[in-house]
C-alpha cells in the first residue's frame, strides 16, 4: 500500500475517530445563546424601554414565547454534542419555569364567587346578536364589552336584556350586570391631544348578593408595531396613568378591573394599573389575535378580591376572544 493509500482497496476508508461531548467551537456559542436567552427572561425589567420602538415593552408582551428557543437550542446541544451548551440550556428553562410554570398546572376549581367575563368585541364584527347570544350563555355575573359601535349597540342591548336587566354605556365601552348598578359615571383616560368625542372608560357600583363592588370597564388606545416607529405604545401608556391614577383614588373595595388593556401583565407600561392590583391568575388565557392567539391583552384585575381562574372562550365575530374570570372575595363585601 502506497502513502496515498491507493493499496486499500475500493470502498475502504480510514476509520474515523470517535466524537466526544466538545467544551469548544460551536458549543460555545449556543451556550452564550442559552445565557442570553435566560438573562431576558430573568431580568427582562433591565431591558430599557425609553429607546427608540420600546423594546422593554415589547419583550414583555411576547415573553412566553421565548420559552419556545429551550427546547431548540438543547436540540441544537445534542447534535453538536456539547455539554457545554447542554448545560447552559438549563438557565432559561429555569427562568421560564420560574416565571411560568405555575401556569401549566391544573387548576383548581373554582370557588363559588363571582364569573365576570370581558371581551372587544370587535367594532367590524359582522354579527353582534350572535356574539351576544354567545356571551348571554355564559351565564356571566357582568359582562364588559369593547368596541361597541352605535350601529351595533342596540343588537347587544336586545339580546342581552332578558339575562341581563341592568347595563350603563359610556362611549365604546358597556356593562351588563345581572345585578343592579349605581354610582354609574364615565372615566376619562384620554391621553393627551386626544379629543372630548373619545370615551373608552366606565365606573358602576355592583350590588351583588355578596355585597357592593366597584367594577371598573375600560379599553387603552392600541399599540403600533412596525419596522417604522417599533412598539408604539405612547398613548396606551398615558392612558394607563391616567386609569390607574383613578382606580387609586376609588375608596371602594372590592374592586374589579376589566378591560381591553391592549397588553400583557407583565408589560411594564401597565404597571400604573397593575401595580395597584392583586397578583394576576396564573393562567395563559391568550385572547388575541381570535385567529391564532399569541397575547392575553384582554384583562380581569382585582384589588381586595382574588381571580381564581381565568381561560378565554370560544371564538366570536371579534378579532378578540372573550376570557371569563371566576372572582372571589377575600372577606365578605358590605354595603354602603
Amino acid at each position: 500500500m502506497d502513502e496515498h493509500g491507493a493499496g486499500r482497496g475500493p470502498g475502504r476508508r480510514r476509520p474515523r475517530r470517535p466524537e466526544r461531548w466538545s467544551w469548544r467551537g460551536r458549543g460555545y456559542v449556543l451556550a452564550g445563546l442559552a445565557v442570553l436567552l435566560g438573562c431576558l427572561l430573568a431580568f427582562h425589567g433591565a431591558v430599557p424601554d425609553a429607546l427608540p420602538g420600546r423594546p422593554g415593552s415589547l419583550l414583555e408582551t411576547f415573553l412566553p414565547w421565548l420559552g419556545l428557543a429551550v427546547p431548540l437550542l438543547a436540540a441544537l446541544a445534542v447534535l453538536r454534542r456539547s455539554a457545554a451548551a447542554g448545560l447552559a440550556a438549563l438557565l432559561p428553562a429555569a427562568a421560564w419555569l420560574g416565571l411560568f410554570g405555575g401556569h401549566l398546572l391544573p387548576g383548581a376549581e373554582p370557588a363559588p364567587g363571582l364569573l365576570a367575563v370581558q371581551h372587544n368585541v370587535g367594532d367590524e364584527n359582522p354579527d353582534p346578536a350572535g356574539t351576544a347570544r354567545a356571551l348571554a350563555a355564559t351565564g356571566a355575573d357582568l359582562l364588559a364589552l369593547e368596541e361597541l359601535t352605535p350601529a351595533a349597540l342596540p343588537a347587544y342591548a336586545e339580546v342581552l336584556a332578558p339575562r341581563y336587566p341592568y347595563h350603563a354605556v359610556a362611549g365604546t365601552v358597556g356593562l351588563w350586570s345581572k345585578h343592579p348598578l349605581a354610582d354609574v359615571r364615565p372615566v376619562d383616560i384620554r391621553p393627551a391631544g386626544v379629543g372630548e368625542g373619545w370615551n373608552r372608560g366606565l365606573r358602576a357600583t355592583a350590588r351583588t348578593p355578596r355585597g357592593e363592588v366597584a367594577v371598573y370597564v375600560a379599553h387603552l388606545p392600541s399599540v403600533r408595531l412596525g419596522p417604522a416607529h417599533g412598539f408604539g405604545s405612547l398613548r396606551r401608556d398615558e392612558s394607563a396613568v391616567l386609569l390607574g391614577a383613578a382606580i387609586a383614588a376609588e375608596p371602594a373595595n372590592p374592586l374589579i378591573l376589566l378591560g381591553d388593556l391592549n397588553s400583557t401583565v407583565d408589560d411594564r407600561g401597565l404597571d400604573p394599573v397593575t401595580s395597584r392590583m392583586e397578583p394576576p391568575s396564573r393562567d395563559f388565557a391568550f385572547s388575541w389575535p381570535a385567529s391564532l392567539p399569541l397575547a392575553r391583552i384582554d384583562q380581569v384585575l382585582t384589588r381586595s378580591a382574588s381571580v381564581t381562574r381565568i381561560r378565554s372562550l370560544p371564538a366570536t365575530g371579534s378579532d378578540h376572544l372573550p376570557v371569563a374570570a371566576h372572582i372571589t372575595w377575600r372577606a365578605p363585601a358590605r354595603g354602603r
